[in-house]
Parts: C-alpha cells; structure tokens; sequence
C-alpha cells in the first residue's frame, strides 16, 4: 500500500530526482513513493532517469501556454490531482509557483535551494555565497509560499567554502548534501515528524530544531 504519493516538479538533470528515487529503491524514503514526475521542459535528462526507475513521468511545457501562467500551473494541479498527489516537491524545477498552485496543496509544497536561507535566495545561490566573501554555505529545504525562497526552513545542510573554490567546486559540494537531505525530508512528512509552528518548524523525535539543523545527520541519526 502506497502511504505519502509524492509529485516532483523538475525542470533539468534530475540529481535531486534521482537521489529521492535511489533512497525510495534503497527503502529509506519511509511509506513514500514517487508517483508522478512533471517537468516543464522537454527533452531533459530528469524524464529519462524517471523512466527508467518506472515512474509516470509527463511534460507540461510552461512555454506552450503563451506566458499565461495561471493557466499552466492549473495544467499542472490537474495532473497532480488526478493521481492523488499528497506532497509536491520542487527538485530544480525552473519556474515560481503562485497562490492558485499553493492553494491546491496547502503546506504541502517543498522545494530545495542551494544556500543557507534566509541568505542567498533566488538563482544562483553558490555564486552569491562567494561573491559576498561566506566562510559557510549549503542547502535548504523549505515549505514554498508565495515569495522567492522565503517558506519556513523545514531543514538545512551546511559546506565549508575554501579559499581556492569557484561556483563549480562549491555547487558539487553543496549538491552532495542536497542528495543528502532531501530524501530524508520527504521522509520525515510521510513519518508525520515535520510539525510547522507559524515560522518555525520542529522534526519530531530527532532532537534538533530545523532552524539548527547545520549539519547533515549520519545515517544512524536517522532513527
């Protein structure tokens, strides 16, 4: 029996996809399964990697509705609907949501950034963390609401950056902690552990807050 159906929302290589694939395969996703791949671009190596793991995988192509968006994120909740969608979760997927998508899936939207929010939000998050001279950076995942990167902080994971880093260097180890985090993230809401109050949220039965989750657990904190 299928507990937490997941959606993931993709728009490029998939990484992200593919390490919440690889932990469902692994049994370390908890009573969650991916039932539903969306991407907004066709032709990207998210789709083959969701094909080959044998999960329904469709294309919605945001460029096909004309720069009317509400009309694609209404393509997009009817498709997630129609399978039972219970958590969406945005895996590099490209594009900003608005209300009428939130409303659909009421705190039940989660995305992961590449940097220790509330810095950095928006694109490039590795790039600004160097330009502005950070001594630590790293991912979140996050509940997404209306604005740009600003949903609570369900969990975080954080990298040193060296002296001799470029974007490259510190985009692959952050990357290596996104593969990390996420997956355990969607199973801490399918265990039911992830409670929000207001802005804060609390991972029951862990020990941690999410606001001082800076490191990423070993798999026996895990428990």
């Amino acid at each position: 029996m299928i507990g937490l159906r997941v959606g993931v929302l993709v728009s490029g290589s998939g990484s992200n996809l593919q390490s919440i694939l690889d932990a469902e395969r692994a049994g370390r996703l908890g009573p969650a399964t991916v039932v539903l791949v969306l991407s907004n671009r066709p032709g990207v190596l998210a789709i083959e990697r969701a094909r080959v793991a044998g999960v329904e995988v469709e294309v919605i192509d945001h460029r096909a509705f004309a720069g009317d968006r509400a009309s694609f994120e209404r393509a997009l909740v009817e498709r997630l609907l129609a399978v039972r969608v219970d958590l969406v979760v945005l895996a590099g997927f490209m594009r900003l949501l608005g209300k009428s998508f939130l409303e659909a899936f009421p705190g039940r939207v989660v995305n992961i950034h590449p940097a220790l929010l509330p810095a950095f939000p928006g694109v490039d998050g590795q790039g600004q963390a160097l330009r502005y001279g950070a001594k630590i950076a790293g991912c979140t995942v996050h509940f997404v609401d209306e604005g740009t990167d600003s949903g609570p902080v369900i969990a975080q994971a954080a990298v040193p950056v060296l002296d001799d880093d470029d974007e490259k260097a510190l985009a692959a180890r952050i990357l290596a902690q996104e593969h990390r985090v996420l997956p355990r993230v969607i199973r801490w809401i399918a265990e039911g552990r992830v409670v929000r109050e207001g802005r804060r949220v609390r991972i029951v039965g862990l020990g941690v807050s999410a606001g001082s989750h800076l490191r990423s657990p070993e798999p026996e904190d895990e428990a």
